[in-house]
């Protein structure tokens, strides 16, 4: 009871009341400010779904108080509710996030006033993705949910323009699990986002399934448009095998070739696969005219870049180090710590706020 009277309580330090900012399956984000004045920023509460803590709140908590880099989210205090069971994270706001701001680019591009995103903040973008992904590889760390809505950009401020790695709750290490990681989390990363090796059931993965997940994101970035959009909603199942998503990837990007992918006969969906799909269906689909449909030419460092971050074989795909050291970084506009940096037509305060539709 004395520890409960001392314990600072969440509603005593921040007013949020009204200020919802976000929904998700990890619970609720609301924008906050210091009650008693001390600054005028705003704070992110993260409220996590349920009551007490869950193996993914504990998971999320346990890294994030180890992990300090400028591209992750920076946890600066748990807050626990003893009347109500629940456990809040205190995190800086970020004003905008990739879905809103590729959202943004295009609903203007249906309406046929589109806004380019521009080359510098692509590239800008990208480099700290790889940036905050590298650091945490380097810690051991999976992030296994790479999207759009997870990567958070900080609006103005001292750190605008900043890409915030965040979500951290599907996070786990891998430098030594104690039994396939495919046993502990059957299904992982949200299915548009997912590498071909997890949809063909692999047991034993690793980084690569970061950098299949970027590569997405980057392709996403230079066209506004997911580029593996599949119509069919996320399955909340065991089975990691989605036929929908393996056609809407062998569209994009053709069917795997064995000498490119040798190990793809030792999947545990491989037979499923030789049933559900054909070969030749898919003859005529590249990444190659996928991208110069969206006009961007198979010549451009930014096409060699997307082509490693693509490959099917999780053995042979680019490492979050290499691609930071690739040619695309190297030519003009070089990549800046504000991605918002120089863009006369799009602004840090131009781009529409988070919403509950996160």
């Amino acid at each position: 009871m004395k520890t409960q009277n001392e314990r600072v309580k969440v509603e005593d330090l921040f007013d949020y009341e009204g200020c919802k900012v976000g929904r998700g399956t990890y619970g609720h984000v609301y924008k906050g400010r210091r009650k008693d004045g001390s600054d005028n920023r705003d704070y992110a509460l993260k409220q996590i779904e349920g009551t007490g803590l869950s193996m993914s709140a504990c998971r999320e908590i346990a890294l994030l108080r180890e992990l300090k880099h400028p591209n992750v989210i920076n946890l600066i205090r748990v807050f626990l509710s003893h009347n109500d069971r629940k456990v809040w994270l205190l995190f800086d706001f970020a004003e905008h996030d990739l879905w809103h701001i590729i959202k943004f680019h295009r609903a203007a591009k249906a309406n046929k006033k589109p806004v380019m995103v521009p080359k510098g903040m692509v590239k800008s973008l990208l480099y700290q993705i790889l940036d905050g992904i590298h650091y945490l590889h380097s810690n051991w760390v999976l992030h296994r949910d790479l999207k759009p809505a997870n990567i958070l950009v900080m609006g103005e401020g001292p750190e605008r323009g900043r890409v915030k790695i965040a979500d951290m709750g599907f996070a786990r290490l891998f430098n030594a699990p104690l039994k396939p990681l495919a046993d502990l989390d059957p299904v992982v990363v949200t299915f548009w986002y997912r590498a071909p090796e997890l949809l063909l059931g692999a047991r034993h993965y690793t980084k690569a399934i970061d950098i299949w997940a970027i590569g997405c994101i980057f392709a996403e970035l230079l066209t506004s448009e997911p580029i593996f959009h599949c119509r069919q909603e996320d399955i909340k199942t065991s089975n990691p095998y989605h036929h929908d998503q393996l056609d809407r990837i062998f569209n994009v990007m053709g069917f795997p070739l064995e000498k490119d992918w040798e190990d793809i006969k030792k999947m545990p969906e491989h037979p499923t696969l030789l049933k559900d799909f054909k070969k030749s269906s898919y003859l005529n689909c590249s990444l190659v005219k996928y991208m110069d449909r969206h006009k961007i030419k198979p010549d451009s460092k930014a096409f060699h870049l997307l082509q490693k971050l693509l490959l099917m074989d999780p053995n042979k795909r680019i490492t979050s180090e290499q691609a930071m050291q690739d040619a695309y970084f190297s030519e003009d506009p070089l990549p800046t710590q504000d991605v918002f940096a120089g863009n006369s037509n799009i602004t840090a305060t131009r781009i529409p706020s988070t919403t509950n539709d996160v």
